[in-house]
C-alpha cells in the first residue's frame, strides 16, 4: 500500500489517494476503484483492498469531498437552504471524483493497469457512487455495491440521491447487503436491486448492520450507537442493536472478501471457477465457513 497525491487541475483540488498493488508489478493488472461511505475515508475497507491486491488487482481509493465529517454538519449561521445546497454539491462531486481517479490511474505508467478490466466497489454512498458512475463512464465493467444508498424512499435524514440506471449496456453487478441495516434498510436494497438493469445477484449477510462492511466493524458499530445525533436522526441509535446480538466482524470480512473477489474474478478475469461458485449454492458454501447468508433472486 502506498499513498500518493493527485492534482485535479480542472477543479483545483489535491486528492490524497491510496493504492494497493500486487506483489509483482509486472504485466498489466485489472483495476478496482473503492468508494467510501459518507464521512468516511479512503482506508475505510483496507481489509478488502488488501485482499484484492493479494489476488492480482490494483486497487485505488481517494478521499471524497465530504471525508471530514464536519462537512455533513451545519456551519454557524448557515440556513437549511445553504446546508442543502452544500450537500447537493458534495453528492454531485462523487462521480467526478471517481472519473478523475480512473483517469489518473490509467494514465500513470507505474500503475500497470489494464484499461479494459476496470471494476468499482463502494459502500453506502460509495455504493451509490459505484452504481451511478457507469451511467457516465463506459470504462466500468463490473460493480460491487455494499449496502448502497439510492433507494426510492430513503429514511428521514438520509441524504436523497437518486439512481436512474441509464447504463446502456450490461454491467454484471453484485449486491452485498445486511439483514439488519438500520440507516439503509433491506426494503431499500430490494428496491435498488429490482431497478438495476444488468445481470445481477444479491447476497444478504444475516444478523449484520450497516457498518459490518468496514474495517474494525464491531468497534465502529458501537461507536455509532454511542453518538449523539440531531433529533431528525435519533432513530439511528434507538434502533441499532448491540454488536453482541449481531454477527462478528470476522464473519463479515470473510463474506465481503470472498464474494467481491469471486465477482471480480468471474467478470474481469473471466475465471470459470469463480463464475461457477457464484452460480452455485452460495448459501451452503458460506455456511460451511461459518457465515450465515441468504441469496435474493
Amino acid at each position: 500500500m502506498r499513498t500518493v497525491e493527485a492534482l485535479d487541475a480542472a477543479r483545483d483540488r489535491l486528492f490524497p489517494c491510496e493504492i494497493w498493488s500486487p506483489e509483482s508489478a509486472e504485466g498489466s493488472h485489472p483495476l478496482v476503484v473503492y468508494s467510501h461511505h459518507s464521512g468516511g475515508g479512503r482506508r475505510a475497507a483496507s481489509y478488502l483492498c488488501d485482499h484484492l491486491a493479494s489476488h492480482g488487482y490494483v486497487v485505488a481509493a481517494l478521499d471524497h469531498s465530504e471525508v471530514i465529517a464536519e462537512e455533513l454538519k451545519g456551519k454557524e449561521g448557515e440556513t437549511p437552504e445553504q446546508l442543502s445546497a452544500r450537500v447537493d454539491a458534495w453528492v454531485a462531486s462523487r462521480v467526478p471524483d471517481v472519473r478523475f481517479l480512473l483517469d489518473h490511474m490509467l494514465n500513470a505508467a507505474e500503475a500497470h493497469v489494464d484499461p479494459d478490466r476496470v471494476g468499482i466497489v463502494g459502500h453506502s454512498f460509495g455504493g451509490w457512487t459505484a452504481l451511478a458512475t457507469p451511467e457516465v463512464d463506459s470504462r466500468i465493467r463490473a460493480v460491487v455495491a455494499l449496502a448502497p444508498a439510492g433507494s426510492s424512499q430513503p429514511r428521514p435524514g438520509i441524504i436523497p440521491a437518486k439512481l436512474s440506471f441509464n447504463w446502456g449496456r450490461n454491467i454484471p453487478t453484485l449486491f452485498l447487503v445486511a439483514e439488519n441495516d438500520v440507516p439503509l434498510p433491506l426494503d431499500g436494497m430490494y428496491d435498488i436491486f429490482e431497478r438495476t438493469p444488468s445481470s445481477k445477484q444479491m447476497v444478504i449477510l444475516r444478523r449484520a448492520d450497516h457498518y459490518h462492511f468496514l474495517d474494525n466493524a464491531e468497534e465502529v458499530h458501537e461507536m455509532v450507537r454511542a453518538m449523539t445525533f440531531p433529533a431528525f436522526l435519533a432513530w439511528m441509535t434507538e434502533e441499532m442493536r448491540p454488536i453482541s446480538e449481531l454477527c462478528s466482524g470476522a464473519q463479515a470480512e470473510l463474506f465481503v472478501r470472498a464474494l467481491t473477489l469471486c465477482h471480480m474474478d468471474a467478470t474481469l478475469k473471466r475465471q470459470e471457477d469463480a463464475r461457477q461458485f457464484l452460480a452455485g449454492d452460495v448459501q451452503a458454501e458460506l455456511a460451511a465457513r461459518g457465515v450465515d447468508v441468504l441469496v435474493h433472486k
